[in-house]
């Protein structure tokens, strides 16, 4: 490789900025996710996720039932430019039903953006997404959205997330008013302030903005607000430390901004910070070896499948984080745990459900391979080196049904269906060993719900759901095959295998399956698999 080449792929890594929005359903993320866009001039006109019957959506929700329901069930990419950086924005499904999907997000990206409802504080899915973000150490900034309602008070918020958290916060915006008297935010790194207007149609940087702390027409213009606001202004900085970037950096402190997404407010801070204070693609951890975003090789991993974005293609595509390397269009790719060679010419960036052909991409890119069943989540592609990535994880399922079609002609559409359902990960398939039904598992009913819909109106086929007499679900493993082939046989009335041909038992009752554990010490059953191909398979081989 050449120098000029080299020091291209250096540039353009250092110019990445990949993160996810997380949120608890309703705090307003996919408002953001859609300002985000609007401000950095990717979209013209954002969509109103509220206005369901109206034909304007939010550019992050293009799935049908997303858009009669108003919430968003799939993850979205996004890529813009900004600030002469390129940034690789992931909106993920707030609804608890669909967290597995959100988790296989959050490990391609390299920092999270939290959105807090500044009336109802943490929430329960704030907690478990912050709980991956803090077990892979992802950097996070806060952003406490809705400052123009009747809210709790800030102090009492900041409070609530750390004690919830377990991270330091530390403001850069601070609220002056809230609800009807909300006045505007107050720029603690800057010193001033920038005034609120209600409204969707500003653009950026056209706020009335004051500055100085202590400018004397805060006090005529914003009375009994500003003063309290100053109060609580000079307590946090008395209180709260520096902003510490390696403390940030390793997710124990989490910068906190104010604002308002609806109304366009506060938008821009995040915006700035997320490009001054989020870091660039960094190394990533293979079994074999640790790989360096700016190494000249390409290589990624698929952390995401999603089929029928086309629903007039019939396609599938396969979200790829790039982890190291140049890729361009049209180069030799191997899938590493199949051997299976891909030249891939029609891979794609996104704008939501917009494509755009893609020639090129560096490490912290997200981009979309269209294929048909060739690429499985998990997968590692590289241009040859026998590298497998890890932490992908698959979580045993929490609810079961069983599904059949209600035209037994409409068979062959329904088992395509699941079968595309279940590799994009939307549902767990299992086929029983004994019996022709196919199971379902989730970990929410929503996602029932999702997956009857999308069968009905991308694959043509009515499926009946229905309820199923198993509550626990584990995958088994074992050093010895014989000894796996034995508990199989042996149990073949309550096995079944997924989508990846994994066995899995499957049984009534927590204390059936502690007896079952009893009775075959050499079995181990997992309640989480890291689906990565080899790594699966070299547990089964033992």
């Amino acid at each position: 490789m050449s120098e000029s080449t080299a020091s291209r792929i250096e540039t353009e890594v250092r110019r990445r900025r990949t993160f996810a929005i997380i949120s608890h359903p309703d705090a307003g993320k996919t408002t953001l996710t859609e300002k985000l866009l609007l401000f950095s001039g990717a979209i013209q006109i954002a969509g109103s996720v509220k206005a369901r019957k109206a034909s304007r959506h939010a550019t992050s929700d293009w799935m049908e039932i997303e858009k009669q329901r108003g919430i968003s069930v799939a993850s979205s990419v996004m890529q813009m430019e900004y600030r002469d950086c390129v940034i690789n924005l992931l909106d993920t499904p707030g609804h608890q039903d669909f967290s597995e999907d959100t988790y296989r997000v959050l490990t391609a990206v390299d920092a999270a953006l939290m959105v807090i409802d500044a009336a109802n504080g943490v929430e329960p899915q704030t907690r478990r997404l912050l709980q991956v973000c803090r077990a892979r150490n992802t950097p996070i900034l806060t952003f406490v959205n809705k400052m123009d309602r009747e809210v709790k008070d800030p102090l009492a918020l900041m409070d609530e997330i750390e004690a919830e958290l377990g991270m330091t916060v530390v403001p850069f915006t601070w609220p002056v008013g809230m609800g009807k008297q909300f006045h505007g935010v107050m720029d603690l790194r800057q010193q001033r302030m920038r005034v609120f207007a209600p409204g969707e149609d500003r653009a950026a940087g056209t706020e009335e903005v004051l500055e100085g702390l202590d400018n004397p027409a805060y006090a005529e213009r914003f009375g009994m607000q500003y003063d309290q606001a100053k109060g609580e202004i000079e307590l946090v900085r008395d209180a709260a430390p520096a902003f510490d970037r390696d403390g940030f950096l390793s997710g124990k402190q989490t910068p906190m901004f104010f604002g308002s997404a609806v109304n366009n407010f506060g938008v821009q801070e995040v915006l700035d910070a997320l490009v001054e204070l989020a870091p660039a693609p960094d190394s990533r951890q293979a079994m074999q070896r640790t790989v360096l975003p700016e190494e000249p090789k390409f290589t990624g991993v698929v952390f995401k499948i999603q089929a029928n974005m086309d629903p007039a293609h019939r396609d599938r595509i396969a979200f790829v984080r790039v982890a190291s390397g140049r890729f361009e269009r049209g180069m030799n790719l191997k899938v590493v745990r199949s051997g299976k060679t891909l030249r891939p010419n029609s891979v794609v960036t996104f704008m939501s459900q917009k494509r755009e052909l893609l020639d090129e991409a560096f490490a912290g890119d997200i981009i979309g391979i269209p294929n048909h069943g060739v690429l499985q989540l998990g997968d590692t592609i590289t241009e040859g080196e026998a590298l497998q990535y890890t932490g992908l994880p698959f979580f045993a399922p929490e609810m079961f049904r069983a599904v059949e079609v209600a035209d037994p002609l409409k068979t062959k559409q329904l088992r395509a269906g699941l079968t595309q359902l279940g590799e994009e990960g939307a549902i767990q398939v299992f086929r029983p060993i004994a019996g022709s039904v196919l199971l379902l598992g989730a970990v929410g009913q929503l996602q029932f719900e999702v997956v009857a819909h999308r069968l009905e109106h991308e694959y043509g086929c009515k499926a009946r759901i229905m309820p199923s007499r198993f509550q626990v679900a584990r995958w088994v493993t074992c050093d010895d095959a014989a000894e796996l082939k034995r508990f199989i046989d042996a149990n073949d009335h309550r096995m079944a295998y997924d989508a990846v041909d994994a066995p899995t038992v499957l049984v009534e009752y927590a204390p059936e399956l502690r007896a079952i554990e009893a009775n075959w010490p050499k079995i181990r059953f997992h309640a989480l698999r890291e689906h990565a191909g080899l790594v699966f398979q070299q547990r089964l081989d033992g």
